[in-house]
């Protein structure tokens, strides 16, 4: 690890099972867990977790198969579910003593937030989700040429194999290309954080294609669980995207309404790094969050 948040302590410390976390640990006060999304690691939450440290502990960890986090082999199909990510991030905060907190998710890490509010209402208080749809929901919404904006998800949703060779064999070109796609002001991802998120991705390929293979598969078959059960989320939601809905034909409130019945959906201008294009609305909503 050559960049850390500054004024941040790092530890490993026990996931679920044999898996150990990195973790960026900061601040004091009641208790916020901020998860980074792809192709990233907790360095994204930055700018954001500094400002949360002066009211909040801020635990920002690497999600399992990413960053300095333990990347276990996808033996089967439960290594990389969002569940089993989920209990990570339960299992890391309990061994730190904290038996509820709030819990922020980007990209990936809203997913495993997604999963977390579900499998853990009474250890999750709050929920914030940056920049995406849920799981099922998000295989719904992806028809015809626009589409192509989630080429990705299909490409790595393929039997192992091919997908980690062709990515292993083009890392920086692969991972590089979502930050000149998604990113509005490059600007907000200096050239040494852009070169610590591409090494770090280059040295976690497989299990990074493992977490999208889960996506395409056991996430899938929770999430319906849950939908069909009629299950929601007990805590208050704040969902903060860029208006996928208009580019893609779908009310994004909506669908999210129908899992959170306590939601704030707020649009943003800010590209899909938004914790890092623009930290202070970022940090505003998630104290928004907080404060319901």
């Amino acid at each position: 690890m050559t960049l850390m948040i500054p004024g941040f302590e790092y530890t490993l410390l026990p996931g679920s099972g044999s898996v150990k976390l990195s973790a960026a640990i900061g601040g004091s006060g009641s208790p916020v867990v901020l998860l980074h999304g792809f192709p990233q690691t907790h360095l994204m939450w930055r700018h954001v977790a500094e400002q949360l440290a002066a009211e909040h502990t801020v635990v920002c960890p690497d999600l399992r198969g990413y960053g300095v986090s333990d990347k276990p082999e996808a033996a089967d199909e439960d290594v990389y579910s969002k569940r089993t990510m989920a209990a990570d991030i339960v299992s890391l905060m309990t061994g730190l003593g904290h038996e509820q907190f709030a819990l922020v998710g980007h990209d990936r890490g809203a997913l495993v937030a997604f999963r977390a509010g579900l499998d853990h209402p009474e250890t999750i208080t709050h929920l914030g989700i940056l920049d995406v749809v849920p799981t099922l929901d998000m295989w719904n919404v992806l028809q015809g040429v626009s589409a192509a904006v989630g080429y990705h998800l299909f490409l790595m949703a393929q039997p192992a194999g091919l997908p980690e060779r062709m990515i292993a064999n083009s890392a920086d070109a692969f991972f590089g290309s979502f930050f000149d796609a998604w990113a509005k002001d490059p600007d907000a991802i200096p050239e040494q954080v852009r070169a610590e998120y591409l090494r770090a991705s280059a040295a976690a390929v497989d299990s990074i294609v493992a977490d999208y293979r889960a996506s395409a598969g056991v996430d899938v078959a929770h999430d319906r669980a849950d939908l069909d059960a009629g299950s929601q989320f007990a805590m208050p939601v704040t969902v903060i995207q860029q208006d996928w809905g208009a580019q893609l034909g779908y009310d994004a409130a909506q669908v999210w309404r129908a899992w959170a019945p306590d939601l704030d959906h707020r649009l943003t201008n800010a590209g899909h790094f938004m914790a890092e294009e623009a930290p202070y609305e970022t940090t505003g909503a998630i104290r928004d969050l907080l404060a319901r």
